[in-house]
């Protein structure tokens, strides 16, 4: 059952019992990638058909380096000319190209595992609350776009002490043409309730220009 189907050369039989098994459990694993992955249909209908795609390519260039150099090129164009995605759809991308992989020198079964189990848990471990730390939880990010008139080195001080209990400097970029400055902090409040009490405070130090705070994780999610 774990020994490789794929005999010397490969057989029709054989490619076509590998293309079954390949898009059957590459269907299994996009329907099962979707309860944790937030996506497009098409992403999913992709993810379906990739173990199949890359287990195609490495049955077809096996023992001949000059296709498969060729092969490694158009999947680096394919890469660049990509959008980028979230480490959840990387994952699914790299979990998929893997077991096509197995696939495609005959392991059928090992390919059949590493779709299945690797989506349960997948799934399992993120819906369990580990690493999930409190402390870090409450963190948000602070954006405060300011008029480049404003000294903002100790601007907004007197107010951060009132209601937060920590703010960190997170970077400082120009924006509006470099007539506006955008500050970004990491924050915990002392009292997410007074969170509307404490923009209407910020709003009359940054002449009502835009303010922003969203959970921290928002800006590190992307790769």
């Amino acid at each position: 059952m774990f020994d490789s189907i794929y005999s010397v050369p490969v057989t029709v039989s054989e490619f076509f019992i590998m293309a079954g098994a390949a898009i059957a459990a590459g269907i299994v694993f996009s329907w099962i990638m979707s309860f944790r992955i937030r996506s497009k249909k098409r992403f999913f209908l992709v993810i379906a058909i990739v173990p199949f795609i890359v287990s195609a390519v490495i049955t077809f260039v096996s023992g001949n380096i000059g296709a498969g150099v060729a092969v490694g090129s158009a999947f680096g164009l394919i890469r660049f000319r990509s959008a980028p995605g979230s480490v959840d759809e990387i994952a699914a991308i790299l979990i998929a190209m893997g077991s096509g992989i197995a696939f495609g020198m005959g392991y059928v079964a090992y390919g059949v595992i590493i779709l299945i189990c690797m989506a349960v848990i997948y799934v399992v471990i993120s819906f369990l609350p580990i690493f999930e730390h409190k402390s870090m939880a409450q963190d948000r990010l602070l954006k405060v776009t300011i008029p480049e008139s404003l000294e903002y080195t100790d601007a907004f001080t007197d107010i951060f002490k009132h209601y937060l209990v920590s703010y960190e400097n997170a970077g400082v970029k120009t924006t509006g043409m470099g007539s506006m400055f955008r500050l970004s902090f990491k924050i915990q409040m002392k009292d997410p309730a007074e969170e509307k009490a404490f923009i209407d405070e910020l709003r009359t130090k940054n002449g009502n220009l835009e303010i922003s705070i969203l959970p921290y994780t928002e800006a590190t999610n992307q790769l």
